[in-house]
């Protein structure tokens, strides 16, 4: 993964200085102002789910040439605070837009998945990925087919690695998972197929059986 070359990641959206500065960023982090990096990172990827789904592998290869370079871990430092902020203003990020809501979780399952701390997880992030997940299983939420896809992906990519966290906060997840087939307003019928689907992953060990897939995978074709 540290040998990608800028042009394995997907800015060819940013404008010529934004995509020199990643470009940069990720060869020679100390040549450029990271702060502005991790802001520019942070606002495509509320606004494009692609580039929110290739933000934490560009995330990881950013910190790694820095630590590489010169051992420093200030790039971390400006994207953990960025996300902070974003993280706290869930709920009007949400009210203003689902979709930037869906790219906002997205992106910070990503980091979660690609940023690590000797190999573990970082654990400032852990509640923040729990409260996340927690919110997309709000009864509102679960009314909604990009909310729900966006749990779903979610758990199929951080699930087994977010449970050894806390398996106490993934029973209370699925606990409301399983309520949501109870509400008065039921979930369509392709977020409870969904929402089936990742239950029985998580009862099958975060695996799934290959007629188990095959049956799924079918239903969500037709």
């Amino acid at each position: 993964m540290e040998n990608s070359s800028a042009e394995d990641y997907k800015i060819q959206s940013f404008d010529a200085d934004t995509q020199w500065l990643l470009k940069m960023a990720l060869k020679e982090p100390a040549s450029v102002d990271l702060e502005k990096v991790a802001s520019v990172i942070v606002e495509q990827s509320m606004k494009d789910l692609v580039f929110s789904k290739e933000a934490g592998r560009i995330c990881y290869t950013i910190v790694q040439a820095e630590s590489k370079h010169g051992g420093n871990s200030n790039f971390r430092r400006y994207i953990l605070n960025r996300l902070q902020q974003e993280f706290l203003a869930k709920e009007q990020v949400r009210d203003r837009s689902v979709n930037a809501w869906v790219c906002l979780v997205t992106f910070i399952c990503n980091v979660f998945d690609y940023l690590k701390v000797n190999n573990m997880p970082m654990m400032a992030l852990v509640n923040p990925v729990y409260d996340c997940l927690v919110r997309l299983a709000q009864p509102d939420a679960l009314q909604n087919e990009e909310e729900v896809d966006c749990l779903v992906i979610q758990l199929h990519r951080i699930g087994e690695q977010l449970q050894r966290t806390s398996t106490q906060r993934m029973d209370e997840l699925f606990c409301l998972l399983r309520d949501g087939f109870l509400l008065q307003d039921r979930p369509t019928s392709l977020s409870r197929l969904l929402l089936l689907e990742i239950i029985e992953f998580r009862a099958g060990n975060w695996k799934m059986s290959d007629s188990a897939q095959k049956y799924y995978y079918s239903e969500v074709a037709d």
